[in-house]
C-alpha cells in the first residue's frame, strides 16, 4: 500500500469516527480545508461520494460504511503498535464525563466516589443529564465518555454492556387505603397515579400494558426525576410504579409500601453505552470495568 493511500485511510477513519469534517480535523490536528481536500482525493480514487451532508453533520454512503467496517480495526492495531497508550488510574488526573439518570447516580455514585478516593484519587467525574432524547447524540458528539441508560431507549449498539435489570413495583405511603387491602387491577386503575417521565411524556410503559388489557389509568402528576418521587408519595394519595431499587430503604423503614403490580410490568434492562472511538481506549475500558463492578447484584 502506498503511504498516500494509508494517509487517506487515516483521515477517512477520523471522519467516520467523528461524523463531521471539522471534528475530524480537530482530532487529527490539521486544518479543515486539508481534510476537505483529502475527501476530494478519496472520491476520485475510490469513485464514490463517501459522505453526504446532513445538517451540520455528514452521512456516510453504503460504500463508506462497508469500507470502514474493513479498515477500522486494522488501523487501530497499527496505531496501538506505533503509539501504545498507557493509563494508570492511580496517577491519572483524567476527567470522565458520564451521562446518567438520577436513579443510576443514586445507585452507584457514592460507591464510585469511595472507589476513586481509594484507588484513583486524581480521577474526576462529571455527570451529564440523560434525558432519553439526547442519548445517541451525546456519544456521537463526544460530549460524554460513557452513557448509562435503558436498552429500549437507545439504538442497537455493538459498544454496550449489560449492567442491571430493574423490576417494577407499585409504591404508596404506608397509610394509603390501597396499602391495607389487596391491590386489585380495578383498584389500581381507579387510583390517581404519579409518573416519572424523563422525556416529559404523559404516558409511560405501564399505560401501554394497561392499554393491552383495554384499560386506562389517570396520571395526575408527572416528574422528570426519580429523586422527588418518594417525597411526593409520602405526602399525597398518589401511587407510582417505580423500580424497586429506588425505594427499598424507605419500604424497609416503613415510610412507604410496595406492592406487586396487578398486571406484569416488565422492568427495563440498564446497560452502559460508549462510542466506537473509545472502544479500546485504556482509560475508558477501566471506567467501564469500575462501573460494572459497582452495580448492585439482584
Amino acid at each position: 500500500m502506498r503511504s498516500q493511500d494509508l494517509s487517506l485511510l487515516v483521515i477517512f477513519d477520523a471522519i467516520m469516527t467523528e461524523g463531521a469534517i471539522t471534528r475530524a480535523a480537530d482530532r487529527l490536528n490539521i486544518t479543515q480545508p486539508a481534510v476537505s481536500n483529502a475527501v476530494g482525493r478519496m472520491r476520485a480514487i475510490w469513485k464514490d461520494d463517501l459522505f453526504i451532508k446532513q445538517g451540520r453533520n455528514i452521512r456516510p454512503t453504503l460504500f463508506a460504511q462497508n469500507l470502514w467496517a474493513q479498515v477500522q480495526r486494522p488501523l487501530e492495531e497499527i496505531e496501538d503498535a506505533i503509539n501504545p497508550k498507557g493509563f494508570d488510574p492511580a496517577t491519572s488526573h483524567r476527567v470522565f464525563r458520564i451521562a446518567a439518570t438520577d436513579l443510576m447516580v443514586d445507585l452507584a455514585w457514592a460507591d464510585l466516589r469511595q472507589h476513586l478516593e481509594a484507588d484513583a484519587p486524581g480521577i474526576g467525574i462529571q455527570t451529564v443529564p440523560y434525558t432519553i432524547a439526547n442519548g445517541e447524540s451525546l456519544l456521537v458528539g463526544a460530549t460524554v465518555d460513557v452513557l448509562i441508560g435503558a436498552n429500549n431507549l437507545m439504538p442497537p449498539m455493538d459498544t454496550s454492556e449489560f449492567l442491571i435489570a430493574l423490576d417494577y413495583v407499585c409504591v404508596m405511603r404506608s397509610d394509603h387505603a390501597l396499602a391495607k387491602a389487596e391491590l386489585t387491577l380495578e383498584r389500581f386503575v381507579e387510583a390517581d397515579h404519579l409518573l416519572v417521565s424523563l422525556s416529559g411524556d404523559t404516558l409511560g410503559y405501564t399505560d401501554t400494558v394497561l392499554a393491552e388489557h383495554g384499560l386506562q389509568r389517570r396520571v395526575a402528576m408527572t416528574l422528570n426525576n426519580f429523586a422527588s418521587a418518594a417525597n411526593v408519595l409520602e405526602r399525597s394519595n398518589l401511587v407510582c410504579v417505580l423500580p424497586s431499587v429506588t425505594v427499598n430503604a424507605l419500604v424497609a423503614s416503613g415510610a412507604l409500601v410496595a406492592r406487586p403490580t396487578p398486571v406484569p410490568v416488565p422492568g427495563p434492562t440498564i446497560s452502559m453505552f460508549w462510542h466506537k472511538r473509545v472502544d479500546r481506549d485504556p482509560g475508558n475500558m477501566w471506567l467501564r470495568g469500575v462501573l460494572k463492578s459497582l452495580m448492585p447484584r439482584q
